[in-house]
This record gives structure tokens, sequence and C-alpha cells, in this order.
């Protein structure tokens, strides 16, 4: 069987082609993760209503309704694949995604819009979910923010990511401005249960989060992640987001035969 370890913005994940064949997603989750840690698994399914479904689990083995990183990363498989050309349309839990592959490294995909946006959930904490049912997220400024500061955060974060303001769990998202476009952006993501190098609905949910503030005016946010830069673009109006796009790195690494 042959296993794609693919990389996102440091996001790395294992892909394969399950189409036609009978398993145990989960559990081969947790099998092909161990690998090299991986941080999540997708397979890639017939679909009736897009030109292919998206499983995602978790490197823990417990399914995410989607991922923004892994989403152009399964773009970028299934092109490669030829399953799919160079738009396509994806079924996953969330909803439907829709990608493009610009180069042979880099894809936008069309998230799914928020499903529920609420400022200050829980003091200056805001809450964001992509798609119904959504991708939770909790989004967070710290002022001043640097890498180094992450073991600090690092409980503040895992409260959070099981607070009771947020019944489904939720990824928590720490960051800072660099300039009035641009964030530095630390991730704590259930699942992994710790910082990953990226994320990107994530990054998405905090440019949501921004521009219902008002403090995203032209709509496109400049992403720092530790394992890379992601674009964000956030079209609306009236308080309402009608687009929400995601545009960064889509890179093979290495495929196994297991």
């Amino acid at each position: 069987m042959e296993v794609w370890y693919m990389n996102g913005a440091g996001n790395d994940f294992m892909v394969l082609d399950a189409r036609d064949r009978t398993m145990d997603l989960g559990k081969t989750a947790v099998e092909l993760c161990k690998l090299n840690g991986a941080d999540g698994f997708m397979a890639v399914d017939r679909s009736d209503k897009a030109d292919f479904r998206l499983h995602f689990y978790n490197s823990d083995g417990s399914r995410g309704e989607m991922c923004g990183n892994g989403s152009r990363c399964v773009c970028r498989f299934a092109y490669d694949r030829g399953i799919a050309g160079e738009h396509m349309t994806v079924e996953t839990d969330a909803g439907l995604v829709y990608g493009w592959r610009l180069a042979e490294n880099r894809y936008r995909v069309r998230l799914n819009n928020p499903g529920e946006l609420e400022l200050n959930r829980k003091g200056n904490v805001d809450y964001v979910e992509l798609g119904n049912p959504g991708v939770p997220h909790a989004v967070m400024e710290i002022p001043g923010l640097r890498w180094e500061m992450g073991e600090v955060l690092l409980e503040q974060a895992r409260q959070l990511r099981f607070d009771p303001a947020f019944p489904k769990g939720a990824n928590v998202n720490l960051y800072t401005w660099l300039d009035e476009t641009t964030i530095r952006l630390l991730t704590f993501e259930r699942g992994v249960e710790d910082y990953t190098l990226a994320c990107g609905t994530g990054s998405a949910s905090t440019a949501v989060s921004l521009w219902a503030r008002g403090k995203l005016p032209g709509g496109v946010l400049t992403v720092k992640n530790r394992g890379g830069d992601l674009t964000v673009t956030v079209k609306g109006r009236e308080g309402r987001v009608e687009e929400l796009l995601l545009e960064g790195p889509a890179e093979t690494v290495r495929i196994y035969q297991v």
C-alpha cells in the first residue's frame, strides 16, 4: 500500500488512497502517524457530490471535521494521482471545500464559512467554528508573543482547549501583531494535544476573528507559523463572511510502501 508523507507549512500528514479499500481508519491513523510523528492522517474516498471525499483523523485516532493545511495537501495528492484536475471540490465532514493548484508546491483552498462566530466567548477569547458542524477554534491575543514563550503558555493553552466554554473542545490560537496585516501565531491542537508547527483552520479562524473585530479592513492576513507562512483572505459584508481562502505550501516529502 502506498502512503504519502506530506507537509503544509510544517503541518505534516500521512495520506493514502482509500477508494475501494476496507480498513479501520482510526486505527490506521495511529499506526501510520507513528512512522514519523505526523500530526494527522487523511484518506481519500469516493464521493457522489464532489471530486473525492476526505476522511481526516488526528494522530491519536480521533476524527476531525476537516483540516486547512491538510486540505491543501490532499488537493495536491489528488492532482498528482490523477484523481482530480487543477480545480477541485472536496467533500469533508464540515462541508464542501474547493481547491486550486497554483504551482507544483502551492495550493489555495476555499474553506467552510463560519458556522459559529462569537467574540468574547470567554473573557477576551473569541470562538470560531468553520463549517457546520464546524472545526472549533478559540482565538486569543498575546501581545509580544514569541516562539520561546510556548512552554510558559502551554498550561494556559491546555486549559482553554478543555474549557467548558467550548463544549466540543477547541484548538487554541495565540497571536500577536507584527504589523497591520501580519501576525505571529501559535496553535495548540486538540487530537495532537500539543502545539503544531502550523494550523490552517487556526490561521483562518484567527483572521475571521480579527476581521469581525474590524482589525483587518483589507481582508488579507499574513500568518507566520513556526513551520511557515500562510495567507488568509476574508471576504464579506455587514459582519457576514462570504468567502474564506487559505493559500500556502503543499509538499510531498516521502512516499512509503507499507
